[in-house]
């Protein structure tokens, strides 16, 4: 699967209510680094899923913290993205398959628990180098 399908994809747990969209995915690096390949970068895993009640587009950057300029737009694209959330990976119980002949074209949909938990989606600096 190309995470690209997954982007605006109708989200509903498994009671069939709708809970939002898919908006962006959040990646950790803690892995070793793929094989083959001698860099000192850990290997990429699929952390979880950020979820928006609206069709709202991306934060552009603003789901960090601390960032707040230009105030208007930062100001705007936090309140178009109240009610956002992460779902950790490990609550998704079903997500489009693109070879599915049964598919209906531009049918996307994303099903996670019903008991899944929801997560602070604001990213946080660490104490890099």
């Amino acid at each position: 699967m190309i995470l690209g399908d997954l982007l605006d994809a109708a989200v509903r747990d498994q009671s069939g209510l709708l809970v939002g969209y898919v908006s962006d995915a959040r990646l950790v690096l803690d892995g070793p680094p793929p094989a083959g390949h001698e860099s000192s970068l850990a290997g990429a895993r699929l952390h979880g899923l950020i979820i928006t009640p609206r069709k709202a587009g991306s934060f552009l950057g603003y789901e960090r913290t601390g960032v707040g300029a230009p105030w208007p737009l930062a100001r705007w694209l936090r309140w178009r993205h109240r009610g956002t959330f992460l779902v950790h990976w490990t609550d998704v119980v079903a997500v489009p398959d693109p070879e599915d002949p049964d598919r209906v074209e531009h049918e996307n949909l994303v099903v996670i628990r019903d008991d899944h938990q929801r997560h602070d989606p604001a990213l946080r600096p660490t104490g890099g180098p």
